[in-house]
């Protein structure tokens, strides 16, 4: 199969590039890293680059928080702009295959039960909570404690910031598209990709890459909250397994399926930071009781669906991840 892969210099893109080579297909990637005119809000580059492909993995994006608005019009011209000049040359190009990159981050705040009322969605954290370090949300009806429990594909959805927004809108534009092409579409939904590779030192970097960062200059990592966040770590060459798999498999036509990727193992933030700092031999993480409006607290996936019917599994455990990760390169390095 020959796959036309968004972003496939970029950190997830370049991992799915390997895999989708070792496993017997051809990508082509397609990334304004390495080609400027590579640009996928570019309808007559992107139209150039379809010709003989017979799926695409797109990876492309702005990635972020996007917490506030100054940047929302480059996250949607990125993001979604760039999503729908693609699905639009797939459709008059005649290929009827998509994976895309999804992400957690669309669900807003995890699962939550309360004891006395059962599930429950809390809403957005008050800063006059987080300012006096009342981190965990609580039951909007009786303001019980919660317990954090796993999120499944049919979760309602809720994203909180401009980054999350764009990523939902990239599904919709997806299912769209299908329905209209009878085509197949499949959203991975990213929980907290690491690994080899990660980008260092910019805004756009996740939490294990900024740990990274510091120890690398003999700092300690400076954990957010209480450290008690919860997260799905999830290995990169494990998420460039399951586009593998999204891409060989028979995927319903003319919709889209959504699948969560995580490693099925919750860690606390604090952990993660404990973990990455011994592995190195670094100093010991500092939690600050700082916070970023738009962050949520808990967020940890059920990723059965995904296993069941792709047959996908995560391959590398929290642990050995870590221990690799605390010498890996960084994407700049």
């Amino acid at each position: 199969m020959r796959v036309l892969v968004t972003g496939g210099a970029g950190f997830i893109g370049s991992h799915v590039v390997k895999a989708l080579a070792a496993h017997g297909h051809e990508p082509v990637p397609y990334d304004v890293r390495t080609d400027p005119a590579s640009d996928v809000r570019d309808p007559y580059a992107v139209g150039r680059a379809l010709a003989g492909v017979d799926a695409v993995c797109h990876q492309a994006a702005m990635v972020g928080l996007g917490v506030g608005f100054s940047d929302a019009a480059e996250y949607v011209s990125r993001n979604d702009l760039g999503t729908a000049v693609l699905l639009t040359a797939m459709a008059e190009a005649g290929v009827r295959r998509l994976v895309l990159a999804g992400s957690m981050v669309v669900y807003g705040e995890g699962r939550y039960v309360c004891e006395g009322h059962g599930a429950v969605r809390p809403g957005p954290r008050a800063v006059a909570d987080l300012d006096a370090g009342r981190f965990e949300p609580v039951c909007p009806q009786c303001e019980a404690e919660l317990a954090p429990g796993l999120v499944a594909e049919d979760a309602p959805v809720d994203p909180r910031n401009v980054y999350a927004t764009t990523k939902l809108a990239q599904e919709h534009l997806a299912a769209a598209w299908a329905r209209a092409t009878g085509g197949s579409a499949v959203s991975l939904r990213y929980h907290n990709v690491y690994g080899p590779g990660m980008p260092r030192d910019t805004p756009y970097a996740g939490v294990a890459s900024f740990f990274r960062s510091a120890l690398a200059r003999g700092e300690a990592p400076r954990v957010y909250e209480d450290g008690c966040q919860r997260r799905d770590f999830v290995h990169v060459r494990d998420v460039a397994a399951a586009n593998v798999a999204a891409l060989e498999a028979s995927s319903p036509a003319g919709a889209l399926t959504s699948y969560n990727t995580g490693s099925g193992e919750p860690h606390t933030v604090g952990e993660m930071a404990r973990a990455l700092a011994a592995a190195y031999g670094g100093p010991e993480p500092v939690v600050t009781g700082e916070y970023r409006l738009g962050d949520v607290r808990h967020i940890t996936a059920d990723s059965a669906r995904l296993r069941a019917e792709l047959g996908w599994k995560a391959g590398v455990g929290f642990d050995e991840g870590m221990r690799e990760f605390a010498r890996a390169s960084l994407g700049g390095e």
